[in-house]
C-alpha cells in the first residue's frame, strides 16, 4: 500500500469540486470502517487496489467521469457485513451523503451511486465504460498468482465464519459456475487481456477442490 493511500481520494474529490474538509472527514471515516476487525479481505488494502486498477482502467474516460470512478472504488465496500445487496446499497449511500456534504454536482453524485450499486449484481449498462472498468478492477484479485487467489480464498472465507462448511462450499460452488459460465469475466479489452486466462485457471482449480470436498467429482 503506498505511503498516502487516501491521495487518489483527496485529488479526485478535489477534480469534482469537492470541499477538503469535507472530503478529510470522509477519508478518515472511511479508514475506520475498512478498519473494521471482522473484515479480513475487504479491507483498505483491497479498496487501494481497487481504486488504482480502476484509474488505470477508466484512462480513456474524461477526467471528472475517472474522479468518479476513483471515488466509487474507495467507498465500493466502505460498509460490508458479508450481505450481498444490503452492503452495496449502505455503501452508495454512505458515498451519497459524503458527496452532497463535499458540495459535489448532483450528477457525479447519481453516477458514483450507481457505480457501487452495480457491485452488487457485477453487471455493467451497456456502454457504461465507467462501471466496466470498476467491476473489472474488482474482480481483478481473480487472476492473480495461485498462491495469492489462495490468500484471497481463505481471507473470504474467514470473513463468512459464521456459515458452517457446507453452506459455504454449496454457496461459493454456485458463484463459481456463475462466473465460469459467463462469456468473459472482464468486460474490457485491458482487463481480459491482463487477468482473463489466469482467473478461469484459478475459478477451476477452486470449483475442483469445492466439489472433491463435497463428494462430488464431476
Amino acid at each position: 500500500m503506498p505511503p498516502d493511500p487516501g491521495h487518489r481520494w483527496h485529488s479526485s474529490l478535489a477534480r469534482l469540486g469537492g470541499d477538503h474538509h469535507a472530503g478529510r472527514d470522509a477519508w478518515a471515516d472511511l479508514e475506520e470502517r475498512y478498519g473494521e476487525p471482522h473484515r479480513r479481505y475487504h479491507d483498505l488494502a483491497h479498496a487501494t487496489a481497487v481504486a488504482h486498477d480502476a484509474e488505470r482502467l477508466a484512462v480513456d474516460l474524461p477526467v471528472h467521469e475517472r474522479a468518479v470512478v476513483v471515488l466509487a472504488a474507495w467507498a465500493h465496500d466502505v460498509v460490508y457485513d458479508a450481505v450481498p445487496g444490503s452492503d452495496e446499497q449502505r455503501s452508495a449511500e454512505w458515498l451519497r451523503r459524503w458527496l452532497t456534504r463535499a458540495g459535489v454536482a448532483a450528477q457525479h453524485i447519481d453516477q458514483a451511486e450507481a457505480l457501487v450499486l452495480a457491485t452488487a449484481a457485477h453487471e455493467a449498462p451497456e456502454g457504461d465504460f465507467a462501471a466496466a472498468a470498476l467491476l473489472d478492477a474488482d474482480l481483478a484479485t481473480l487472476g492473480a498468482t495461485p498462491s495469492e487467489y489462495a490468500a484471497y480464498v481463505d481471507k473470504v472465507r474467514q470473513e463468512y465464519a459464521r456459515y458452517p462448511d457446507e453452506a459455504w462450499t454449496t454457496g461459493r460452488i454456485a458463484v463459481l459456475e456463475s462466473l465460469l459460465n459467463r462469456p468473459a469475466l472482464y468486460l474490457t479489452e485491458s482487463a481480459r487481456s491482463r487477468w482473463e486466462a489466469a482467473a478461469r485457471r484459478n475459478l477451476r482449480a477452486e470449483l475442483t477442490r469445492c466439489r472433491s470436498a463435497r463428494g462430488d467429482h464431476r
